[in-house]
C-alpha cells in the first residue's frame, strides 16, 4: 500500500462527518426519547457474540451478511452483529426474563459482510424497538404506530407504509407439501414478480389446480384499497389465510385512523425475511424519492431457541439515511463574537444564553466570515448583526 492509499476505507464502509454526524445524533436522541415515552426500555447489546446465539433462528440471509472471527480466548467462532433484533430477542429470552409484556429499544452500528445493494452502507446505524409477549393484532398495531410516530416526530412527512404477511405464503406452502428446493424456486419467482416463469414452474409441480391458482395470484396482489377484497376472493377456502387477511385489514384500518396523512400500500408477495419473520411484515418509504427508511415485522419463533417461545414484533430505522433526508431542515445558525467586545460576566452570560437558544457560538473574531451573525455591542447590552 502506498502513501496515497492509506486513507482509503473499504467499499461500503463510510464515516459520518459534520454536520451530518450532529444531525444523526440529534435524531438518535429524539427517537430514544420517543421510544421511552411509549414504555420501551433502552438496552445496549454487545458488538460481537458467539455465532450459536447470534444467528440461531435468523435464516441464511443474515448468516451471509455476518463477519465471522475466532475468539482468541475460547477458540469458538464469533460474529460481528449484522442486525440487533436477534440480540434483543436473546436478551428477552435469557438475560432479562420479564413476565408479561416486555418492550425494549436500542441504537447502534451493525456491520454487513455484503451490502444490501451497490449504494448501501455496510456499516448502517440502526435504531429500533421490539415488543415481546404479544401474539395478537394489537401488538402489530402498536409497533407500526410507534414507527410512524417516530418518523413524524423527527420531521419526516409524506410517508408510505407497505404492509404484507409472510404467513400467507407459509400457509399455502404448508398445504402444498412441496420439497424444500421446490419451495425455494417458488419463493424466488414470487419475489421477482415473474408471473410467466411462475406459471411455468407451477405446471411442473404436483399441485392441485386450486393451490396453483392461489400461488400464482400472489404477485398480483399488490396495490391500495382493493387488495384485501381481491385476496379474500382469490385465496378463499384457507382458514388461516382468511384470518391473516382480516388481521391485515384491521391493522391498516387502525393505522389509517391514527395517521391519515400516511398512504397505505399492500404487497402480499413481499416475503422479506421469509426465513425469519412469521407474520406481518411492513416498511416505511419516503414517497418523494421512494427510499425505504424503516422496516419490521413479526418474528414469533426466534425466542424458542433460547428456551422462551413467545410473541415478538418490532422495527428498525436506518439512521444514516434518515439524517441525510432531514439535514437541510435542521441547520444550526452560527454566531461569532466581534473583536472589540471585552470579556466579562455580561458577555459570558449572553454567550451562554445564545447557546441555550440553539445557536452555535464561536468566541474567535476570525470566524466572523464563516458565521451567520456577529455579536456586537448595543448600548449597555448586545445584539446580533448579520455577518458580512
Amino acid at each position: 500500500m502506498n502513501m496515497i492509499d492509506r486513507w482509503l476505507l473499504p467499499d461500503g464502509i463510510d464515516e459520518v462527518l459534520p454536520p451530518q454526524a450532529h444531525n444523526l445524533e440529534r435524531i438518535r436522541r429524539q427517537l430514544l426519547d420517543i421510544f421511552a415515552s411509549w414504555g420501551y426500555d433502552y438496552v445496549i447489546p454487545p458488538m460481537v457474540e458467539f455465532l450459536e446465539s447470534l444467528l440461531t433462528g435468523t435464516g441464511r440471509d443474515l448468516d451471509l451478511k455476518t463477519f465471522k472471527l475466532t475468539d482468541q480466548v475460547s477458540g469458538r467462532m464469533m460474529g460481528i452483529r449484522a442486525d440487533i433484533t436477534p440480540q434483543v430477542a436473546r436478551i428477552d429470552a435469557h438475560s432479562h426474563q420479564q413476565s408479561g409484556l416486555a418492550r425494549m429499544c436500542y441504537a447502534g452500528t451493525v456491520l454487513h459482510a455484503k451490502a444490501d445493494n451497490m449504494l448501501a452502507s455496510r456499516a448502517p446505524i440502526q435504531a429500533g424497538a421490539e415488543l415481546f409477549g404479544d401474539t395478537g393484532t394489537q401488538g402489530d398495531i402498536e409497533i407500526v404506530s410507534l414507527m410512524l410516530q417516530s418518523l413524524c416526530s423527527v420531521g419526516l412527512d409524506d410517508v408510505m407504509v407497505e404492509l404484507g404477511d409472510v404467513g400467507i405464503y407459509r400457509s399455502l406452502m404448508s398445504s402444498a407439501g412441496l420439497a424444500r428446493e421446490q419451495e425455494e424456486q417458488l419463493f424466488e419467482l414470487i419475489q421477482k414478480k415473474a408471473p410467466g416463469d411462475l406459471e411455468a414452474l407451477l405446471q411442473t409441480l404436483p399441485l392441485d389446480d386450486q393451490t396453483c391458482r392461489m400461488i400464482s395470484a400472489l404477485p398480483g396482489l399488490c396495490g391500495t384499497e382493493d387488495v384485501i377484497s381481491r385476496a379474500q376472493v382469490l385465496l378463499a377456502g384457507q382458514p388461516d389465510v382468511e384470518a391473516r387477511l382480516n388481521s391485515l385489514s384491521e391493522v391498516a384500518a387502525r393505522i389509517g385512523q391514527r395517521f391519515p396523512s400516511a398512504s397505505i400500500y399492500y404487497d402480499l408477495s413481499e416475503l422479506r425475511g421469509y426465513h425469519y419473520h412469521t407474520g406481518l411484515v411492513f416498511a416505511a418509504y419516503h414517497r418523494p424519492d421512494h427510499q425505504q427508511i424503516a422496516k419490521g415485522g413479526r418474528y414469533d419463533s426466534v425466542g424458542a431457541v433460547f428456551g422462551r417461545a413467545r410473541g415478538a414484533t418490532g422495527f428498525t430505522v436506518d439512521l444514516k439515511r434518515l439524517s441525510v433526508m432531514l439535514a437541510s431542515s435542521h441547520e444550526r445558525q452560527t454566531v461569532a463574537v466581534a473583536s472589540e467586545l471585552s470579556a466579562g460576566p455580561a458577555l459570558w452570560e449572553k454567550l451562554q444564553a445564545l447557546r441555550s437558544d440553539g445557536y452555535v457560538v464561536l468566541e474567535t473574531s476570525s470566524a466572523a466570515a464563516e458565521a451567520d451573525f456577529v455579536l456586537i455591542q448595543s448600548g449597555d447590552g448586545f445584539e446580533l448583526a448579520p455577518s458580512n
